[in-house]
């Protein structure tokens, strides 16, 4: 569970970060988790190497805690859904994973989820 402390007003809250520089351009999720979906087990391959493609998810340790064995951390590779079940946590697609795996926000996983597919620079 995330805790967000509201800053008081005329503070900047602390999971706000100022842009420097030109704004990059909109990134259409819908098209970059639909392109993920679509190429999933090589998305999860290079994201988690070293899991085992089951039926039609994807199960491998969960490289942000101390994971003894394959299970628990699953990868839907039809809708893109995650979940690791020992401790409650998972997100409904690929960026989503991203972003967990990372610590990113939504849209920086989307980047670099778009990047690794190939899609910069496209509409």
């Amino acid at each position: 569970m995330n805790i967000h402390i509201i800053p008081p007003r005329g503070t900047q809250s602390y999971t706000h970060k100022r842009r420097s520089g030109p704004v990059p351009p909109r990134l259409d999720f819908q098209k970059v988790s639909t392109a993920a979906r679509a190429n999933a087990l090589q998305v999860c391959q290079r994201l988690l190497p070293g899991g085992r493609h089951q039926g039609h998810e994807y199960v491998v340790k969960n490289p942000r805690r101390a994971d003894a064995k394959l299970g628990s951390f699953k990868i839907n590779l039809r809708n893109g859904r995650w979940a690791d079940f020992a401790i409650g946590v998972g997100g409904r697609d690929l960026i989503s994973l991203v972003a967990y795996l990372y610590d990113l926000r939504q849209s920086e996983a989307a980047r670099r989820l778009a990047r690794m597919l190939g899609m910069e620079g496209r509409d």
